[in-house]
């Protein structure tokens, strides 16, 4: 049974099979016809796109959402909505206000959406929880932290880190909250997902944030339950750090080696999960693409200790006959190399024309993001162009590429960029997975312009 597969996966027992966990979030909505704010405010909705999730994809697990702005929506947020994404953070209360909220306002099973998200939860462990491993997602501690500061908190790491420390701390008791809510809905894995942990260093991470996050596994082992970390973007020098941590399991994407990732959690014998291409492949690949994907992935990692899953929230328009063939793949990889023996993956690169850098009246910011609507670490980069462009608007402008545009794509592998999100800074690579503190930007961008001056 499924249910079975992961769970063993993450104990670090022996598995007959590599588990399969899509990540099925708005697009569970695609597969009835629902929009995603239709699907993440509706329970009815919800569960009808659940169970078909489970239907057409036949996941040994399966997330009831995924969706980081529940609880800041709670804590005074105010969200932008999407019809194929899941919605964004447009506010932050305390941008302007340098507090700590009172614990008073930590979410309670009334608040916001909860009553939705946990109606929905109940109902599917009803229906599939004997078969399916059910994972409930929580926004983790630093991004619902960036939620709250927006991006000075980048800066409070330097200039204030006690006060970031009592933020997480605050946020670490949201989560807590919130996993043992999830837990008694019968959730079986409780997946806390922070994409701003790849963009801060392993050494800020470990005084800063460690703390709180270890706080969180520590609480949902307590309570009989598996943990999952998931950290999207290039995470690579994170590994090791997530894994000290102690969740029982770490999710990554295709920004990662998973072969080298594997490496360090097998060290500290944690389970990995990832880390099929969300863009190029399960979005706009076909069926052979996304077997190969799979196929390829299984071929180059040892299966303890593994967990096969997209490497991250699956787009609102991904084909249901490429998730198929996903899942067909993994349940069947001996059949699926057979059909795929004579296939070769065929890139689609489209020309596109790089500007003429030195010859540019104003410096010129590239931001190549994954999908700023989408992916946290992308919003909070572009918003640290955004939050300065009054100050450096006579000097430099901006534009923003997305990966899931054929000709960004292209554009990306013309730049040779192997990590998203990257800021260009006038063709120059300069901040790949890390968002630069306000001050720093500026001073970096003035140096730029100054050069252009000097020619």
């Amino acid at each position: 049974m499924g249910k079975e597969l992961v769970i063993k996966a993450l104990r670090h027992e022996k598995t007959e099979r590599v588990p399969w966990v899509p990540f099925a979030g708005v697009h569970a909505g695609k597969l009835k016809g629902y929009t995603g704010k239709e699907i993440l405010t509706d329970a009815d909705k919800l569960v009808e796109s659940l169970l078909e999730v489970n239907k057409l994809y036949m996941p040994d697990g399966m997330p009831i959402t995924f969706d980081l702005q529940i609880e800041a929506e709670i804590l005074g947020c105010s969200l932008l909505w999407a019809d194929n994404n899941p919605p964004s953070v447009k506010s932050h209360p305390l941008a302007e206000d340098k507090t700590i909220p009172c614990r008073c306002t930590i979410p309670t099973k009334e608040s916001g959406r909860i009553p939705v998200i946990l109606d929905a939860m109940r109902r599917v462990k009803a229906e599939i929880g004997d078969q399916t491993a059910l994972y409930g997602l929580i926004c983790g501690p630093f991004t619902l932290a960036s939620h709250l500061r927006g991006t000075s908190i980048f800066m409070d790491m330097v200039k204030d880190p006690q006060y970031v420390k009592d933020l997480i701390e605050f946020c670490s008791e949201v989560c807590i909250q919130m996993a043992e809510y999830y837990i008694e809905a019968g959730m079986d894995v409780i997946a806390i997902v922070d994409p701003l942990v790849s963009q801060v260093s392993p050494k800020h991470i470990e005084n800063l944030l460690a703390d709180g996050f270890i706080a969180v596994f520590d609480f949902i082992r307590s309570k009989g339950a598996l943990s999952s970390f998931f950290v999207c973007g290039n995470a690579s020098k994170q590994i090791e750090v997530m894994c000290k941590m102690n969740p029982d399991g770490i999710s990554v994407d295709e920004n990662v080696n998973l072969v080298e990732a594997k490496k360090i959690s097998d060290k500290y014998n944690i389970t990995i999960g990832g880390n099929i291409p969300l863009t190029t492949t399960m979005l706009l690949g076909n069926q052979q693409d996304n077997m190969k994907a799979v196929i390829d992935i299984l071929d180059s990692v040892d299966h303890h200790n593994f967990i096969l899953s997209p490497g991250c929230d699956m787009p609102y328009d991904t084909p249901i006959e490429n998730t198929i063939a996903a899942a067909q793949a993994v349940r069947n990889p001996d059949d699926a190399r057979k059909m795929l023996e004579n296939y070769t993956v065929v890139v689609d690169d489209i020309d596109v024309e790089i500007p003429d850098y030195k010859n540019l009246d104003k410096v010129l910011i590239e931001l190549f993001l994954l999908d700023p609507d989408q992916c946290a670490a992308c919003t909070y980069m572009l918003n640290s162009v955004v939050d300065i462009y009054d100050e450096i608007k006579d000097i430099a402008e901006y534009r923003v590429y997305k990966y899931f545009i054929r000709e960004d794509i292209a554009r990306t592998r013309k730049m040779g960029l192997t990590n998203l999100p990257t800021m260009c800074i006038d063709g120059e690579q300069k901040y790949i997975s890390i968002i630069p503190p306000k001050e720093e930007l500026i001073a970096e961008i003035k140096k730029y312009a100054e050069a252009k001056k000097a020619k």
